[in-house]
C-alpha cells in the first residue's frame, strides 16, 4: 500500500508541476453524475470545480443499490491538440459507501474524456474508475466502473 501512494504521489507531483498547456475551457460545471459497471448503478448530483491551469476537483453523492456514495476526486487534465474542447484527465481520491447498517471504503483511480460543447454551456464526462476496497480483505474491489458526467457550465 505504501508503494501504491508513493507512485500516486510522484504521478500528481508531475501532472500539476507541467502547466504548458492551454487551461479548460470553463471554470465549474454542476449536473449528474452516474456511475455504473460492476455492481449497482448510481445516480446523483456532481460537481467539477478546475481551480488551476490542469487542476481539477470533483465532488458527487451518489445513490443506489440502497446505499449512498460521497466521492471526492484530484485530478489533472489536459487539453488533446486538435481537439477543441476535449480534454484528457487522470487523477483519483477516496468513495465512502453507506447502508444496510455498514460504510465501506474505496481508493477510486481514474482516467477519462471531458468535452465541452462550443456556444452551449454543456460539458460532457466519461471515465473508468475502478474501486479498490480497502478493508480487511478484497472482496469489495470493482475493476469495471465507469462514470458519465452531463454538466451545466458557468
Amino acid at each position: 500500500m505504501k508503494k501504491l501512494f508513493t507512485i500516486l504521489g510522484c504521478i500528481a507531483l508531475f501532472a500539476f508541476s507541467t502547466t504548458n498547456v492551454k487551461a479548460q475551457s470553463y471554470k465549474t460545471g454542476l449536473g449528474l453524475g452516474i456511475d455504473f459497471g460492476d455492481g449497482s448503478t448510481l445516480v446523483g448530483p456532481s460537481i467539477r470545480h478546475h481551480f488551476s491551469r490542469n487542476g481539477a476537483l470533483q465532488g458527487e453523492v451518489l445513490f443506489g443499490g440502497s446505499a449512498t456514495f460521497i466521492q471526492g476526486f484530484i485530478q489533472y487534465n489536459s487539453a488533446i491538440p486538435g481537439a477543441k474542447g476535449l480534454d484528457w484527465f487522470a487523477g483519483g481520491g477516496p468513495s465512502v459507501g453507506f447502508g444496510n447498517g455498514s460504510s465501506a471504503f474505496y481508493l477510486v483511480p481514474m482516467a477519462g474524456l471531458d468535452y465541452k460543447f462550443d456556444g452551449v454551456p454543456l460539458a460532457l464526462a466519461l471515465d473508468w474508475r475502478p474501486r479498490i476496497y480497502i478493508g480487511d480483505n478484497n472482496s469489495g474491489s470493482l475493476p469495471g466502473r465507469f462514470g458519465l458526467g452531463f454538466r451545466y457550465t458557468f
